[in-house]
Formats: structure tokens, C-alpha cells, sequence
């Protein structure tokens, strides 16, 4: 398959103002394309809470090596692309794909660790000239306005179809609600028009590692001769990294054994936090040291201010919000939807896609909610292109009626499983 045109770069899009009513003077947004613009082919790729604009390999290794990867690892960089690229699912031979990364973000568009106006009026004046806690706060549709005035700088007018997994879902329930004659086609993967108050708690408690650690510093901490907050945001991860895998699949992969020869051991994972007294007698586990490893280096590519940023707008977003139900918020849209969750994935349920197809039922769009019989949990939309790809791909050709777009058409809750294989362990799961 021949190379396929890709861009990046930094848009500047001038004065921006948010939900909450505060502005940014000078708002930039970082995107990356893949593919050639016809038209009428753009597909607007909408990323998870720590992802990043760099949805899929570049045609030039040196491109990845630099400026579009830069301070990216592990699932920020490249995190879809086994999904997307030439041939495949989302094919940058057939479609101009747009992924940009959103406000609030630490990959290049405005957020709190940006670089603030040197005349910014504060209450009190930091020793460093980042937005820090001074940055405004972020809302989901904020994300959503910040892609319609990226498009608008692109020259891209209606758009094929919006795809986002996650919070990036949510992102893409925005576009249905928010802009409903600038899109076909929306794809909403492993999400939910709102939180459950599970989700909710953990998130609080993830958001309370970061403030409780000494160096956050009300959020102060950029700045030479500052530490980073480091251990709070490496907690916070490891909460989020719970959240993301399932109990089966924890199970499977840890059960209660302890940490193997090639593992961290407890002296270097443990966060380097302070021994207690009887760890010496009792055994460092395989699930501790996973969860060191996922925390392990995080804080040198992601913002702690920017975690806080985004899991607040992902808590506090409700697609029902100004309209009293789903379906009255979606009225306005005339396209067509697919609905995707995964069997074993507690943090967006199979219900609530189903709640969410019966919502579009409910205004007369054509839908589909496709149920994958999966044990990975949440983290399967990114793991298990397989049974991903195929359904997204036929549904941005043809619609519901693709053929592997699946929909029982009744209660979604009834039989999440009607027609996915299960779907065996990947090696990606352990990445970073």
C-alpha cells in the first residue's frame, strides 16, 4: 500500500472563549491529518483522556522521531493505528482523517502547563510564566468548538463521520448534539452521554492523589527549580489504569502471584514511597508491579494540572444537559450512529450504549449498537482492533446496514453478546 499525505503542525486561532465564559487570547491547536481532502471524506477522530492528536504512523519515521511525537509514549503516541492508516479500518487512502489534540491537553493546544500572556491580570503573581491553575476551566463542549474552529482554519466544511472512544466518544455525542448538520455519520466507542457515580468517585479520588502530593503546590509547581508532582499523578494513573481493565481479565493476568524475576522489584517500583514497616515479610505482587509500571515515567509526558483539567471535564459532562433527556439533546441530528461497548467494561456498561441507541431510536436515526464479547474491559477499544475495525469500516461505507454492523434492534440489555467472538488476551495491553 502506497504512502498517503499526512500533516501536522500548531493551528492559531486567535481569541477563545470558553464554556465557563473566560477567554484564551491566543488559542493554538495542535492536529495532525492523514489522507488527501476531497470534500466530502473527512473523518474527525476524537482521542481518550490521555491521548493525543498523533492518532496513527506517519510515512516518514523521522516525522514520528520528532516534533508530531514529541513527549509522547506509549498509548499517546500512535494509538490507534491498527486502526488507522492505509488499508485499514478508517483507510487514509479513501478518507481525510483529522485527529487534533483537545483543550486542557499537554501535546501542543492551549492548556495549563502553555505558556501564559506576559499581562494576564492574576490575583497572585506564580514565579514562572505557565497558565497553571489560572488556565480556565475545560468543558467537553469547549473540545468540540475547538475542533469546528480547527475545521473552519482547514477549509473543511461537513464532515463524514465523527469517531471517538472513551471521553473521545463523549466528544463525539457533542458533535451530534452541538453540530448536527456538520456531520453523517457518528461513531461513539466504549462511552456514555454521562458518568455513573462509581466512575465519579474514583475519578475524585484520583484527582485528590494529585493535590495531596506536596509538590503540586496549588498547581504551582512549573518552573526549573520546582519538582513535579509526580507520585499524586502516578497514583491518579494507577487508579485510572484499575478502571480501564476488568476483573476477569485482572484475574487472569495477576491472580495473587508475586512479582517475577523479570519484574520490578518492590525497592524499585512501589513509587519510591516510604517502606511499611511488614513489607519485608509479605510479597510484592504481579499487580503491584503492573501498576508501578503503567505509573513509571508517566509524569515526564503528561501535565498533573492537565489530568485534573481533563478528568473535570469528563465528570461534568452530561449530554442531556440543557434539553432534560438524550434523546431531546440528539433531536436535531439526521444521520446515522453506531454504538460500540465491550461485555466486560465497567466504566462505560454495555447499558449505557444501549440507553444511548435507544435515545437516537427514540428521534428516528438510523443505529447500531454492536456489543463486543470481551474480557478486557474498558481498555479493549484501543487492544482489540480486530474486533473494532471491521464494524467502524463497514459503518462509514454503508451505514447500519454494513455487514459487520450488528444491531439486535430491541433491548440492548437483554443479550449483550449476539454475535462477537471473545476475544483472546492481547500483548497491548501492558502498554504504557
Amino acid at each position: 500500500m502506497s504512502a498517503v499525505p499526512t500533516d501536522h503542525g500548531v493551528a492559531e486561532l486567535g481569541e477563545f472563549t470558553f464554556e465557563c465564559g473566560q477567554s484564551v487570547p491566543d488559542f493554538e491547536v495542535a492536529y495532525e491529518t492523514h489522507g488527501e481532502f476531497d470534500g466530502d471524506n473527512v473523518v474527525l477522530i476524537c482521542h481518550a483522556l490521555t491521548g493525543s492528536q498523533n492518532v496513527a504512523r506517519s510515512p516518514e519515521p523521522e516525522r514520528d522521531a520528532g516534533t508530531a511525537g514529541a513527549g509522547q509514549a506509549g498509548q499517546a503516541r500512535a494509538w490507534w493505528d491498527d486502526v488507522v492508516g492505509p488499508g485499514k479500518a478508517i483507510d487514509t487512502t479513501e478518507y481525510y482523517v483529522v485527529c487534533a489534540n483537545v483543550p486542557g491537553s499537554c501535546y501542543g493546544t492551549t492548556g495549563p502547563a502553555s505558556e501564559r500572556p506576559a499581562d494576564l491580570d492574576l490575583r497572585e503573581e506564580p514565579d514562572h510564566d505557565r497558565w497553571g491553575t489560572a488556565f480556565p476551566p475545560v468543558q467537553v463542549e469547549d473540545w468540540a468548538r475547538a475542533q469546528r474552529r480547527l475545521l473552519d482554519h482547514l477549509g473543511v466544511g461537513r464532515l463524514r463521520a465523527v469517531v471517538g472512544g472513551s471521553v473521545g466518544g463523549m466528544n463525539a455525542l457533542e458533535w451530534a448534539k452541538r453540530y448536527p448538520d456538520d456531520v453523517d455519520r457518528v461513531v461513539a466507542i466504549a462511552t456514555a452521554g454521562r458518568l455513573d457515580a462509581q466512575c465519579l468517585a474514583l475519578d475524585a479520588v484520583a484527582r485528590r492523589a494529585i493535590r495531596a502530593d506536596d509538590d503540586w503546590n496549588g498547581g504551582n509547581y512549573y518552573g526549573d527549580d520546582r519538582p513535579d508532582p509526580t507520585e499524586g499523578l502516578a497514583i491518579a494513573r494507577q487508579i485510572g489504569h484499575i478502571m480501564y481493565l476488568s476483573k476477569a481479565s485482572m484475574e487472569r493476568k495477576f491472580g495473587r502471584r508475586s512479582a517475577g524475576r523479570d519484574s520490578l522489584t518492590r525497592e524499585d517500583g512501589d513509587l519510591g514511597l516510604p517502606a511499611e514497616p511488614t513489607a519485608g515479610f509479605f510479597p510484592y505482587r504481579e499487580v503491584e508491579s503492573y501498576l508501578d509500571y503503567q505509573a513509571e515515567g508517566f509524569g515526564d509526558r503528561f501535565d498533573a494540572n492537565s489530568y485534573l483539567y481533563l478528568t473535570r471535564a469528563m465528570d461534568e459532562y452530561d449530554l442531556a444537559a440543557g434539553h432534560g433527556a438524550d434523546a431531546d439533546a440528539l433531536a436535531a441530528f439526521e444521520g446515522e450512529a453506531l454504538l460500540m461497548s465491550f461485555t466486560a467494561d465497567w466504566h462505560f456498561t454495555v447499558e449505557q450504549s444501549g440507553s444511548l441507541a435507544d435515545a437516537f431510536r427514540e428521534t428516528g436515526v438510523p443505529v447500531a449498537h454492536h456489543v463486543v464479547d470481551s474480557d478486557h474491559g474498558h481498555d479493549a477499544f484501543l487492544v482489540e482492533p480486530e474486533h473494532v475495525g471491521p464494524p467502524v469500516r463497514d459503518f462509514l461505507a454503508d451505514g447500519v446496514d454494513g455487514r459487520a454492523v450488528s444491531d439486535d434492534g430491541g433491548d440492548d440489555g437483554d443479550d449483550p453478546r449476539p454475535d462477537s467472538d471473545h476475544a483472546p488476551v492481547h500483548a497491548s495491553l501492558f502498554r504504557g
